[in-house]
């Protein structure tokens, strides 16, 4: 199946399996990217954090008018900084930031029991593989597109290009079919 895209200089629709790395400087605003992703012709999605809380997830959700109630999210550092956790039917955690395993079992289990479009964003790889490693991260997101592959379902990932070696970064531009860029002066451009 195809999902609309609504990014600058980006096809108007992609196919399935589609996955998409948001390439942008570490301190970047990309929440516009993001939840414009997020919002449009999607039944599920789903928000896997690496650098925010649920709680702050939710709160961005909130404040761009994404439909929360289509979404869930896996929050992979709360456990990290020592917060309490409130589990709940759409609301997913790890035992520890760098548990990449645990990570793509959680990606596969939304993808599994959602049907329709399903989305999912990733906020970020980086933030995985300073915590996991940038070879484990470089795996992690490997297998998580081959699951949009398998599941018909589309993917954003989020990179900061400028903490990651030119072979690092290559192996995570390869794994995906379309780099969205955003430069220090914030312009952005497409490519597939």
């Amino acid at each position: 199946m195809d999902y609309q895209l609504s990014i600058e200089d980006a096809p108007a629709t992609v196919p399935g399996g589609t996955a998409l790395l948001l390439s942008h400087p570490s301190t970047g605003g990309t929440d516009h990217v993001d939840t414009g992703f997020l919002e449009i012709d999607a039944d599920r999605f789903l928000v896997v954090s690496t650098r925010s809380t649920a709680r702050e997830v939710r709160q961005k959700l909130e404040h761009y008018g994404v439909d929360e109630s289509r979404a869930d999210i896996l929050d992979t550092i709360s456990v990290d900084r020592g917060y309490s956790r409130r589990a709940g039917d759409n609301l997913h955690y790890v035992n520890a930031p760098d548990d990449v395993d645990g990570i793509v079992e959680t990606v596969e289990q939304f993808l599994a029991s959602n049907a329709g479009k399903r989305r999912i964003s990733f906020d970020s790889i980086s933030e995985l593989a300073y915590y996991a490693d940038d070879e484990r991260a470089a795996e992690g997101l490997e297998r998580m597109v081959a699951l949009l592959e398998e599941y018909d379902a589309i993917g954003l990932f989020h990179v900061s290009p400028e903490v990651h070696d030119p072979d690092v970064l290559d192996r995570f531009t390869r794994a995906c079919d379309g780099v969205i860029e955003i430069d220090e002066n914030g312009s952005q451009s497409t490519r597939f």
